[in-house]
């Protein structure tokens, strides 16, 4: 009996019908809006996060460090616009949000260390050059993410986190070591109620307002805070209703070779992100993310990245949460992003806006930090669980570079017979780890006699999110 011809059964796609692509379709205007909007929610926590880390760190008083919120916020609009509508070969044309990294807080701090007020000028030197080699870089980076598999990039993601930390326990214990109530039982006691609110409406909410309950226990914090006087109004009497990020506001970029070393490291993980999560993107909207389309996000990312720093923002890359969003909400638009995009624009125009957010005491943000930043580090967690660590040296790269990657928590002053240079890499315990991991990936897993077996099973970016940085 001959065999019957065998069919295979092709999805007739947008395209062949003459329809517009669900992420190429737009919405009646309020529906836009409030989609829009709620993008902002699920992300603005990541985006003024990182500017209150690293303001204090470099020595910026209150009003300094809400200018450099909003100049995140209204960059992170622009970056967001340029991912999402697209100029040229710019931009993936996903529904993909971009803002502030959390990766490069921690390189921030350390350049804040050693260059003081001065250091803003040179982060941002460092961020350009980054950026302009990622640009060049982006149409090969998809040939070289074989070397960031899960057992680079989760170790690097819980270094992440975990160096991260120890910035939520200064601000629970009230941010500044040499005032009188620092490490207070008030202070304390302000953080664990905000810490037991913010899981409380994680675990009770649901939808949209479990998307912004860690927003939710920053204000029942700070209502909680006033009575006990913690709260202080001062930075929202001074703000301004409207105004501009003034390009180079602290001054003209410097360029440090030790920066620039640093930043480059920090690009290297926000394009890996960036990639893994275009991946995840594209298969929940059913429009897969291509080798054009991944060169593509990648320029906007990096080029967004210089172009925040003209506005005294820092660097931009993808956040991972509204990934999430998306595939939650089943709203697959590319332009309700962008609406959230112009939305962190208006935001980012308006200081006194940008300022509410200083009114939250340290303790308050220190508790609601635990969760933010701790979700960092088991997201990263979760990201080795994919890495086969019981396979080959896995488990020992790990061990080797978050053990390396700790040093500067848990020993400080650890490198303190090293040049001053080398301290701004060799204190951030992000770089040192990402470091230690690229190279013992490449000695145990692509060279010697197991090359040919990793080029096998070599692991290809995951296709859920890498991590919510942010």
């Amino acid at each position: 009996m001959a065999a019957q011809p065998r069919f295979r059964n092709f999805a007739v796609t947008p395209a062949q019908t003459g329809e517009k692509h669900p992420v190429d379709e737009t919405l009646p205007p309020l529906k836009m809006f409030t989609s829009g909007l709620q993008h902002v929610a699920a992300m603005y926590a990541g985006v003024v996060a990182p500017p209150m880390i690293v303001g204090p760190a470099v020595g910026l008083d209150t009003k300094e460090t809400a200018f450099l919120v909003a100049a995140s916020l209204f960059t992170a609009g622009l970056a967001t616009l340029l991912q999402t509508l697209g100029i040229w070969k710019i931009g993936a044309k996903l529904p993909f949000v971009n803002g502030v990294s959390f990766a490069g807080v921690t390189p921030m701090i350390a350049i804040g260390k050693e260059h003081g007020h001065d250091a803003i000028p040179v982060i941002l030197g460092g961020i350009i050059v980054a950026g302009l080699l990622g640009f060049i870089a982006a149409p090969y980076f998809g040939k070289l993410v074989r070397f960031f598999p899960p057992v680079v990039t989760g170790t690097v993601i819980t270094l992440i986190g975990v160096s991260l930390l120890p910035v939520a326990f200064n601000w629970s214990s009230g941010g500044k070591e040499k005032a009188a109530d620092y490490g207070s039982l008030s202070n304390l006691a302000l953080a664990g109620i905000t810490l037991v609110i913010v899981l409380a409406l994680r675990k009770l909410l649901r939808g949209f307002m479990q998307q912004i309950a860690i927003l939710l226990g920053l204000v029942a914090g700070s209502v909680i805070a006033i009575p006990m006087g913690k709260t202080s109004l001062d930075a929202l009497k001074n703000a301004d209703v409207i105004g501009f990020p003034t390009p180079f506001h602290f001054g003209a970029p410097q360029f440090d070779i030790a920066a620039i070393v640093s930043m480059c490291i920090v690009m290297l993980v926000c394009m890996t992100e960036s990639t893994a999560d275009m991946l995840a993107l594209g298969k929940i909207v059913e429009r897969p993310a291509e080798q054009e389309t991944i060169a593509a996000g990648l320029r906007a990312d990096t080029l967004g990245s210089v172009l925040s720093t003209v506005f005294n923002g820092f660097m931009a890359s993808a956040f991972a949460q509204n990934i999430g969003l998306v595939a939650m909400t089943k709203v697959r638009s590319r332009f309700v992003v962008a609406t959230g995009g112009l939305i962190l624009i208006v935001i980012g125009l308006c200081p006194v806006a940008a300022s509410v957010i200083s009114l939250v005491p340290l303790p308050v943000l220190g508790g609601a930090g635990i969760v933010l930043f701790g979700s960092v580090a088991a997201s990263g967690i979760q990201t080795l669980s994919t890495a086969a660590l019981e396979k080959g040296e896995n488990a020992l790269i790990v061990a080797a570079s978050v053990g390396i990657g700790l040093i500067p928590i848990a020993k400080p002053d650890f490198y303190h017979a090293f040049p001053d240079k080398a301290l701004v890499v060799l204190d951030s315990g992000i770089s040192t780890g990402c470091v230690v991991a690229i190279v013992l990936n490449l000695a145990f897993n692509h060279f010697g006699k197991k090359r040919a077996e990793a080029e096998a099973d070599d692991d290809l970016p995951s296709a859920e999110p890498a991590v919510a940085l942010h």
